[in-house]
Order: structure tokens, then C-alpha cells, then sequence
């Protein structure tokens, strides 16, 4: 509940599109609601929708989920570290009772871990239903904590967050063992129709995308990304979903892979392997974010948990696809970019 103190920050929302993806999710004519101040954005993302769109869509996958925490305990030395966590692990039935305790959606499903000196740092991950679930497996491992230091009394407290979750931070960890919703998005434009609505060549965005995406991301010491701006749509997605904003840090470590087919098309995708969204909890009971859950189709009560989240993970990762398409092709044409936005925003202050 809010206190009759809050206080609300307006920022300009419209929905873009029509989208239509295909794959995990199956839908057409599909408008996304976005709020953000860059107003050229809009356009962007809906000529990108368009355009997939006419190409036949934009086939989503989501390859794994889950939700993560890790805790940091301290040992004697490394040599005990070692051999509680092999016990640990080998405790998985345990840790998920202690689990089952704190939610009926939170499911333990994995644990990773490293050593430093004599502290343990373990990971826990988690399904999470349809919620993102910061809260919810964080207070699994505000539970297992204590349960661990009763079975092993050589072990101390640190901390409840070790930084090896990894939340609301760039790591290479997430991509490698998954934090999130992992989405593949896809789409092929044939070339009448990238030249037509893109106004450009399957071969200018290639080549834009090798020298840009690609080694730009290099020289400038990216880290597991490889984008044009996919922050930009995750923000403005999630800003008008009820998301967490900060969690577009890990979002944005996106990678964009991008071809000349064999017939000249272009295939163009986008992989967000950190995506975090959910359709239920904190920020998703204001009038506005419920009536974008419903108008998106996430907000079905009569499916499984995690069903709408993963749908919602699906159009988020579309959203992004869209975005970065219309921004490559843009960039490949001289001078574009900063006329749509002097066009665009000068209008809007006119």
C-alpha cells in the first residue's frame, strides 16, 4: 500500500505496433505499450513491427528461466568450504523443503557455487511462477540461511547477497548460468520489403552490424553484449508494465545476430538472455499497468503459473528486435537518425 504521501512521476506513454510473433507465443495486430521521454522511439519500434510483420512475424522462444539469489557464508578455511558444499549440494530434497515453507510457487532447481579463501559463495536458482521474483527467493534464502548454519556449525553468516546473483549489475555471470527469462527473438525480411520500409539493404545492415555490434562492442570493452540500444525498449516496456527499471542493466546484455540469407533475405535476432519480468507483484497494481497487462494477454488467471510471464518475457524480447532492426537500418543511411529526431521532437515542443 502506498502512503497518502507518494507521489506519482507522469512520463509519456503510447502503444506501437501492430506486432505479430509467432513461436512460443502466437499472436497478430498486437499493440505494446511504451513509456518513455524519447519520443522518436515510438515510430522506430513500429516501423520495426511493421515491417516484421509483413515479413511474416516474429518468432519468440524462451530457452530457460529462473530467478536467482546467492548468499555468502564463511568457513574455516577452504579445505571445510569445499566439503560442506559438496554436502550441500547433495541436499537439494532438504533445501527445497525448507523453500516450500516460504512460497508454493518458489521452486529450488539449481545451485552453483565459488570459493574465495574461506568463503562460499552459492548461488540458489529459482522458479518463480509468474512473478520476477526478487522478493520471493530472497526470502527462501533468508530460510535456508539458518538452516544451513544449524546443520553445519563451522560455517558463519556474511551476508544474504554476495553479488554473485548477479541483481542490477553488468556480470558475465547471468548469461552463463541464466538469471531471468532467456528469449530468442527472429525474424527474416525479405529484401523488397527491407528496401522498401527500411530503406536500405540486407547487405548495409550486416555490415553495419559486424562493424558496430560486433567490434564496436570490442573496442569499447563491452561485456556479453553486442546491441545498438536495447535499453531504450526495455526501459520504455518496462516502465509500462510495472517492472523493475533497474533490472534493464542486466536486460540490456543483449546480442544481435544478423545474416544475409542464401535467397538475399535478411535474418535478424535478437537474444536477451537476462530478461526479468513478471506479470504479478510489487508496481503491478496500478490502473494503468493492469490495463496494459490485460491489453498485452498477460493477465489470464485461467493458465499456469509462469504462462503469462513468459509471454510477457516474449513481447518485451519482440519489442527489442523491433527496435534495434529499425535503428541499424536507420544508421546505415547518412544523416537519418538525428533528422527523425529533429523532425520528431521539435514538432512535439512546436
Amino acid at each position: 500500500m502506498q502512503s497518502s504521501n507518494t507521489a506519482y512521476a507522469s512520463i509519456p506513454m503510447e502503444s506501437v505496433g501492430p506486432f505479430k510473433l509467432i513461436g512460443d507465443v502466437e499472436t497478430d495486430d498486437l499493440m505494446v505499450p511504451m513509456a518513455t521521454y524519447e519520443s522518436p522511439l515510438w515510430p522506430s519500434v513500429a516501423r520495426g513491427a511493421r515491417v516484421s510483420a509483413r515479413a511474416g512475424g516474429i518468432r519468440v522462444s524462451v530457452i530457460d528461466e529462473r530467478m536467482t539469489r546467492s548468499i555468502l557464508l564463511e568457513a574455516p578455511n577452504a579445505g571445510i568450504a569445499a566439503l560442506r558444499l559438496n554436502d550441500i549440494q547433495n541436499r537439494h530434497a532438504d533445501l527445497q523443503a525448507v523453500v516450500s515453507e516460504t512460497s508454493r510457487f518458489a521452486k529450488l532447481i539449481d545451485t552453483h557455487y565459488q570459493v574465495v579463501g574461506n568463503l562460499i559463495y552459492l548461488r540458489l536458482e529459482f522458479t518463480t511462477g509468474d512473478a520476477s521474483g526478487h522478493n520471493m527467493v530472497t526470502n527462501a534464502a533468508d530460510k535456508i540461511i539458518p538452516w544451513i548454519l544449524n546443520e553445519y556449525d563451522d560455517l558463519k553468516y556474511v551476508s544474504i547477497s554476495a553479488n554473485y546473483c548477479t541483481d542490477k549489475k553488468v556480470s558475465a555471470v547471468n548469461g552463463i548460468l541464466g538469471r531471468g527469462k532467456y528469449v530468442v527473438c527472429e525474424t527474416t525480411i525479405p529484401r523488397k520489403l527491407c528496401q522498401r520500409y527500411l530503406k536500405t539493404t540486407p547487405e548495409a545492415i550486416v555490415d553495419l552490424h559486424i562493424k558496430k555490434d560486433l567490434i564496436g562492442s570490442i573496442v569499447s570493452g563491452g561485456l556479453r553484449s553486442a546491441n545498438a540500444h536495447v535499453a531504450n525498449m526495455l526501459l520504455g516496456f518496462y516502465l509500462a508494465t510495472g517492472q523493475d527499471a533497474a533490472n534493464i542493466v542486466e536486460g540490456s546484455q543483449a546480442i544481435n545476430h544478423v545474416e544475409e540469407t542464401a535467397e538475399g533475405d535478411l535474418y535478424f535476432s535478437t537474444t536477451l538472455p537476462n530478461l526479468i519480468v513478471g506479470s504479478v507483484g510489487n508496481g503491478k497494481g496500478l490502473d494503468f499497468v493492469l490495463e496494459n497487462l490485460k491489453q498485452l494477454g498477460c493477465d489470464n488467471p485461467d493458465v499456469e503459473p509462469g504462462v503469462n510471464s513468459r509471454r510477457l518475457a516474449c513481447i518485451a524480447g519482440a519489442t527489442a528486435l523491433c527496435g534495434e532492426l529499425s535503428l541499424l537500418a536507420a544508421q546505415t543511411n547518412p544523416g537519418e537518425l538525428m533528422e527523425a529526431h529533429i523532425k520528431l521532437e521539435r514538432a512535439e515542443k512546436a
